[in-house]
This record gives C-alpha cells, sequence and structure tokens, in this order.
C-alpha cells in the first residue's frame, strides 16, 4: 500500500471545501433545466409512471436483475454511480428503487473490492499513488470500519475508485460491505425519491416524497461540512 499523504494542496482543500456544497445544488439545478425543457417538448404525454411500471412488471424478474448486473460491472467501467440510481428512482418507483439501488450499489461495491484485493492489486495501487486515497490503510488502522461509513456518509471522493481503493485495505470483507450498505442509504434514498418523482413533476405534480427528497438531499449535503466542524472542535485534522 502506498504511504500516507502528509500534505495537501491548497487546490484539494478547496475542493474538499467546494464540492460538498456544490453538489446537491449543481443536482438540483440541473433537474430544474430537465423539468423546463420536459415542460417545453410536452415529455409528460409520453412519459408516464404507470407506462413505465407497467413495463417492469411485464418483465417479471428480469428488470431488476438486468439492472443488479448493471450495477455489478459499473465499478470495473468506471460508469458514474449517480445516473444509475437516477434511473432505478424512475424505473422502479420510491420503494423498489431505494431497494434494488442499494442492492445495486452494495453489490458492485463488493465485487470491486474482491477485485482489488485479489485479482488487481497492482493496478489499483498504481491508480491511487500520489491522491488522497493513498492514506486509507493508515486511516483504517485508526478507525477500521468506521472510515468506511465516513467515505460513504460525506460522498467527496469517487464512489467506484474508492471502492477499488478499500480493497488495498486491511478492513474485512463483511465490515466493509455493512458499513458500506447502511451508510449509503441516506444519499440513494434522497436521491431515489427526487428522481421517482420527476415524471409527476413533469406533469405539475409536487409530491412530499419529492419534498422529502429534497430535503434529505441537502442534509445529505450538509454531512460533510458537519463533520469536518465535528473533527476539528476535538482538535483533529480533517482526513478525508
Amino acid at each position: 500500500m502506498p504511504g500516507p499523504i502528509t500534505e495537501n494542496s491548497d487546490r484539494d482543500n478547496g475542493f474538499q471545501g467546494a464540492v460538498p456544497w456544490l453538489r446537491p445544488l449543481i443536482f438540483l439545478l440541473v433537474l430544474a433545466v430537465l423539468f423546463i425543457i420536459g415542460r417545453a417538448l410536452h415529455l409528460q404525454e409520453y412519459l408516464q409512471q404507470d407506462r413505465l411500471s407497467r413495463f417492469i412488471a411485464s418483465s417479471g424478474m428480469w428488470g431488476p436483475l438486468v439492472y443488479l448486473l448493471i450495477w455489478a460491472i459499473a465499478p470495473s467501467l468506471f460508469i458514474p454511480a449517480l445516473p444509475l440510481v437516477v434511473a432505478g428512482g424512475i424505473l422502479f418507483g420510491s420503494v423498489g428503487g431505494v431497494v434494488y439501488s442499494i442492492l445495486g450499489a452494495s453489490a458492485g461495491s463488493s465485487l470491486a473490492f474482491l477485485v482489488s484485493r485479489y485479482l488487481a492489486r497492482d493496478w489499483v495501487a498504481a491508480k491511487i499513488s500520489g491522491s488522497k486515497l493513498a492514506h486509507l490503510d493508515e486511516l483504517v488502522g485508526r478507525h477500521g470500519w468506521k472510515i468506511v461509513a465516513v467515505s460513504r456518509l460525506i460522498i467527496v471522493l469517487p464512489f467506484f475508485l474508492l471502492n477499488y481503493a478499500f480493497g488495498l485495505t486491511r478492513v474485512g470483507f463483511w465490515p466493509y460491505a455493512l458499513a458500506t450498505l447502511f451508510a449509503l442509504l441516506p444519499s440513494i434514498t434522497a436521491t431515489v425519491l427526487v428522481s421517482s418523482n420527476l415524471l409527476g413533476l413533469l406533469r405539475g405534480q409536487v409530491s412530499i416524497w419529492l419534498l422529502l427528497g429534497v430535503l434529505l438531499l441537502m442534509v445529505v449535503g450538509l454531512l460533510p461540512v458537519i463533520y469536518r466542524r465535528v473533527k476539528a472542535q476535538q482538535g483533529e485534522s480533517v482526513e478525508l
């Protein structure tokens, strides 16, 4: 495992401070732009939640299985996680979207972890060498599975590359998998609640679930700020 990073550049510190605030805002701005375009093109006449639901139901077990398969291979292709979660919300609705998205994200994370640990150690080590991910093993040694949960909750590091990086650390597979599963729930739930109500929004319907999703999304966006303040009050450096 590459040695710990002892110094962060100003550029990296600026990245950490800006991204947690900007990411939820950018996501909401993108949704607003899509809403305006959708209304202008009258897409609500062609995209209907009940039609999509019937299509998924008619595919039986194959729809969810194909979705989970895409999640499983996504890490190796470095497919961004956000579009997959959004697609899950649109295709499977609020409940199904959360269930399939969290299962898919957990499966993809676990597979990438195992590939990194047993099949591609040298390649992954070369990829993360010199980056902020290079000191993960030191953090795991001090904090164990908690650093896995924190890295998922505050979402300031690349999702799929992080999966591979943890495979090089001393964390056990099951602590890693369980910490990933539960720590991803808030962000995935927020994204699915928003995306599963996008088609209704195109028809001018604003549901309580959409508002709840937006609120939860903003809370998730504030977690890095809260984390840094807690660490500062404890007199510890911000490690992620």
